[in-house]
This record gives structure tokens, C-alpha cells and sequence, in this order.
């Protein structure tokens, strides 16, 4: 059995990946998260896009435990924004991982914008760096739309406030497992499947 270290310490985003390398019958592969391995000084995320902390974090995962290692960086790109939040996602309030300030300020920042021009996407980009020093850099993006009011209990961050392209639900009124199948972060971490069949 082999471990493949998702350098998070988010269950959420642990699950997902569990998910899939179990959808996918990669059964010689052990998922584990930052909190199964001894702690590491975790480098800032200071890249000005989300290749370059994806990246960052899985050489740093990797060289302190020697572990296979893939690391995401994911954020919500708003249209009207400029296409920001972005590698600013998680702490574009000013506090890091506050999702309910973060998701209030995006809210109130494009109060005023008409429905039309509410056009926002989700990106992943996830990097898998191994041993030897081979990367996989993936990206997957999702289009959709910001609602208004959040609607929603699943998923996290911005899921309550964006409804994907062709449906009628926010990302947060759909099943996991539906989600897993189009959002952006399943279709980065499935990207690396060919990579992972290798390794397990």
C-alpha cells in the first residue's frame, strides 16, 4: 500500500480526494492529510497564482516527509471582480480560512451588479510531486453564476453563493458525490489519476 499525502488539513477536500481514488479502483493507494504525518513549517502561500502554491506546498510536503504528495490551491475568480478573489480566496476578508466573512464581503462587493454580469468560476490547480522530483501540475476549472442569497449546507467557502452553469442549485445544495463529478477540484484531482495509477 502505498501513501499519497493530500498536504491539507482540510477534511472536506480529503474526502473528496478519497472519493475519487476510490471511484477510480485505485486500491494500492493510501490517502492521508497533514494530521497523519509528523508537522512541518508550512511555507506561505505567496505565489501570485495558484500553480505556484499548489506547487510550493506538495515540494514542501514532499521534502519533509518523503511521501508522494499532491497540494491544491483553489479559489473563486468573480468577473465583475476582475477576476479576484482569486489566490486571495481564502482570506480575502483579511482573515485566513474565515469562509463567512470572506463569502459577506464578495456578497456585498457585487451587490449592485445585474444579474448578467454575475459570471464568476471556480478554479483548482493541484500539483503532484513525487519522490524523485517528477511533477504533474493539473487545473480545472467551473463556470457558474453568483447568487444572490446563500442557499445550501454542503461543501464550504463560497459553495452557498455560486450556482454552476446549467443548474438551478448552488454548489452547496449539491450532492458530494455530484459534485465530485463536474466542480473544479474534482476535475483537477481527477486529471491526475494516469499519475496516480502509476504510483498505486
Amino acid at each position: 500500500m502505498t501513501k499519497l499525502l493530500l498536504a491539507t488539513r482540510n477534511a472536506k477536500k480529503l474526502g473528496e480526494l478519497r472519493r475519487i481514488v476510490a471511484a477510480e479502483g485505485l486500491s494500492g493507494l493510501e490517502v492521508v492529510g497533514l494530521a497523519d504525518v509528523p508537522s512541518f513549517p508550512e511555507a506561505p502561500e505567496t505565489a501570485p497564482d495558484f500553480e505556484g502554491n499548489a506547487v510550493a506546498k506538495a515540494r514542501d510536503a514532499v521534502a519533509a516527509t518523503g511521501l508522494p504528495s499532491i497540494a491544491d490551491d483553489s479559489g473563486i475568480a468573480v468577473d465583475a471582480l476582475n477576476g479576484m478573489p482569486g489566490v486571495l480566496s481564502a482570506r480575502w476578508s483579511g482573515r485566513h480560512g474565515d469562509d463567512e466573512a470572506n463569502l459577506e464581503l464578495v456578497l456585498g462587493q457585487v451587490r449592485d451588479v445585474p444579474d448578467e454580469r454575475r459570471g464568476a468560476q471556480f478554479v483548482c490547480v493541484a500539483a503532484l510531486v513525487l519522490p524523485s522530483g517528477e511533477e504533474t501540475v493539473v487545473r480545472g476549472e467551473w463556470r457558474g453564476t453568483l447568487v444572490r442569497e446563500r442557499r445550501g449546507t454542503n461543501g464550504f467557502g463560497y459553495d452557498p453563493i455560486f450556482r454552476p452553469d446549467g443548474e438551478t442549485r448552488t454548489s452547496a445544495e449539491m450532492e458530494p458525490a455530484e459534485k465530485d463529478a463536474v466542480s473544479h477540484r474534482g476535475l483537477a484531482l481527477r486529471a491526475l489519476v494516469p499519475a496516480l495509477r502509476e504510483l498505486a
